[in-house]
């Protein structure tokens, strides 16, 4: 699905010569919008504070720069009004015959005003600088934060929350927050001042143009708040079906070879013509909406302009004001709006920070696994011994799936695991790696020992996993296979390759070992991506071995030479292999037939036919076209 960010960048513009946001602020009416509204605002603001505590002094002087850059700018105005009273004194007074322009009186107020301009531009570049070297430090933090969350979340966590959320998270959320701070902090610093600054240089001016001015604000706001609240709906709507049509376009993209061989060009081209119909009606509405707020709003103002023009005018015709009192008037009540549209704007982004915010501090917030014993079971050799004593376990404390499985493996022995699609095969799997603990009683001993009893990391160690879903990195195919060992040299990687009989067409890539296997491998087929994971494995050297249907996704010749590779590696170590197909595991040492969590058959493949019972009907089936 498609995110539209909002921009944020900072644009130059207003006579004040300040860090103008256009007349809506961030990313224009667009940014109106309300975002996702946080549960606990205050809560999750609270704890952010908390979280940027050690950038306090840091943001505090961030803080002084804005403020001191506003102020600077705001006095600009006031001093052109001097040079500009001056200079039309002078006039008057050459008309009159009576006097003469006082140059060296303009050139100074012009130097000043140049020099706050400049003063102001540095403390804003001194802020900016600032601010963004402390919101990048702080997403960095956050992304760390989150990064070593995940190495220490439970398989359960992931099991029931979708990849693309917890991506989300550390993309978008941390995104969001750090373009708040690096942006929308410093700027309601300044578009308070501004407001509050300019208000008191209106007032010193003139009290009755300042009221003048002030009547336009609600008006203001009123167009806005109705503007947005029509056109809002028809964002959200295209906000969606943006989504539905991004969603259908990688469907069809994912799928198309299965679209084109059943002909399903006509209908995926008639639903993307629907959602496109839909979407191009809700942009259209929205944009249009949103556009004729600066139309309007220039129409209010130049009414406001007009208003105080004559009411400027007849003051100082009865020598209430200056000329230069009104021209730096109009030109503070051209920065007077924009800020407090800024304040609004920021408010709304405040909420979607919170929100953002709230889901990271959620995630860090999330149960983590068991920690590792204080005491950790260290072997100096590992034999292989496999215990499960009475074992129960289920993936929810209310769903018991696997009901008291006791078994034990001797070293060296081959196990293997069969049964139907959710007898509990791979969930035994899980128990012996740790990915899950144990919670409905018994215990797993390796070598008489307790598993919970080793580091997690040690524990995992001893095992070496060849899956039927292979993964492989973006990155050399050496690397890949180094991933098993990483001290590897690149001899005993190339002799792990010839084991698995992965050398030879390894080889016959363009670039060999040095491959680079892309970032969906779909530049080498499954079954040879199949063969590197094996090779993985078998650089790994463990004492344990669990394969799950490792050769599934390999072509029958090939099957024979990895069945025979793998014997030669099984030798000597403990191996529990995952089968659907049966005819693989016939020379296995023992073999626990599971169903609904318990082991209903076990023994040797010739005893387990002729007792003609469950294995029985699961191997003859494989022959009889049946789906096991």
């Amino acid at each position: 699905m498609s995110m539209q960010r909002t921009d944020t960048r900072a644009q130059q513009g207003g006579p004040m010569g300040g860090r103008g946001r256009g007349m809506m602020g961030h990313g224009g009416p667009m940014a109106m919008m309300r975002g996702e509204k946080p549960r606990d605002f205050k809560g999750t603001m609270k704890k952010l504070i908390q979280y940027l505590g050690s950038y306090k002094v840091g943001i505090i002087i961030v803080m002084a720069f804005a403020m001191a850059s506003t102020i600077f700018s705001i006095a600009g105005p006031m001093l052109l009004g001097n040079a500009t009273t001056k200079l039309f004194a002078g006039v008057m007074g050459i008309i009159a015959g009576s006097g003469s322009i006082d140059f060296g009186y303009i050139a100074q107020m012009l130097l000043w005003t140049l020099g706050l301009y400049l003063a102001s531009s540095l403390f804003a570049y001194i802020q900016g600088w600032m601010m963004s070297g402390i919101s990048m430090d702080i997403t960095y933090r956050f992304r760390k934060d989150i990064s070593e969350k995940i190495n220490r979340m439970p398989f359960r966590y992931f099991d029931g929350t979708t990849h693309g959320e917890v991506l989300s998270r550390v993309t978008n959320d941390v995104d969001t927050v750090s373009q708040t701070l690096n942006q929308s902090l410093s700027q309601i610093v300044t578009s308070i001042t501004t407001v509050v600054g300019v208000l008191v240089m209106m007032f010193t001016i003139s009290w009755q143009m300042t009221l003048v001015a002030l009547v336009l604000v609600p008006i203001a706001m009123g167009i806005i708040a109705l503007v947005v609240n029509q056109s809002q709906k028809y964002f959200k709507q295209q906000q969606d079906y943006l989504g539905h049509l991004n969603g259908h376009v990688e469907e069809m993209y994912g799928g198309h070879v299965v679209m084109k061989a059943f002909n399903g060009e006509r209908k995926s081209v008639e639903q993307f013509d629907e959602i496109n119909t839909t979407l191009f009606s809700s942009a259209w509405r929205s944009q249009f909406l949103s556009g004729l707020m600066f139309p309007v709003m220039n129409f209010v103002g130049n009414l406001g302009y007009v208003a105080i023009c004559i009411l400027g005018g007849y003051l100082a015709i009865r020598g209430v004001i200056t000329i230069g009192d009104i021209q730096a008037f109009i030109q503070y009540v051209r920065s007077f709006t924009q800020p407090l549209m800024q304040i609004a704007n920021v408010s709304n982004i405040f909420q979607q920070t919170a929100a953002s915010a709230e889901r990271v501090f959620q995630f860090l917030a999330e149960d983590e696994e068991v920690p590792d014993t204080t005491s950790p079971v260290k072997l100096q050799t590992v034999d292989g011994r496999v215990d499960f004593q009475h074992v129960h376990f289920g993936y929810s404390d209310d769903k018991i799936i696997i009901h008291d499985f006791s078994f034990y493996a001797e070293p060296g022995q081959k196990i293997a695991i069969v049964g139907p699609t959710g007898a509990g095969k791979t969930t035994m799997v899980k128990l012996l790696m740790r990915f899950y603990d144990v919670n409905g009683g018994g215990a797993i001993l390796l070598d008489n020992h307790n598993i919970k009893d080793f580091k997690r990391a040690d524990l995992r160690q001893m095992f070496g996993m060849v899956l039927q879903d292979t993964w492989l990195y973006n990155g050399p195919i050496m690397e890949n296979i180094r991933y098993g060992r990483s001290s590897a040299t690149d001899a005993e990687v190339i002799a792990a390759a010839k084991t698995a009989h992965a050398d030879h067409f390894i080889r016959t890539l363009p670039d060999g070992y040095k491959t680079i296997i892309n970032e969906e491998s779909s530049n080498i087929s499954q079954g040879q991506m199949q063969l590197l994971t094996i090779a993985r494995a078998i650089l790994a050297d463990p004492r344990i071995l669990i394969l799950d249907e490792a050769t599934s996704s390999v072509d029958t010749r090939t099957e024979v030479l990895i069945q025979k590779a793998m014997d030669t590696l099984m030798q000597g170590r403990t191996s529990f292999i995952i089968a659907h197909r049966l005819s693989t595991i016939r020379d296995a040492d023992w073999i626990l037939v599971m169903n609904n969590g318990d082991i209903v058959e076990q023994g040797k493949h010739g005893k387990l036919l002729a007792k003609n019972g469950f294995y029985a009907e699961l191997y003859n089936s494989q022959f009889e076209g049946k789906e096991i």
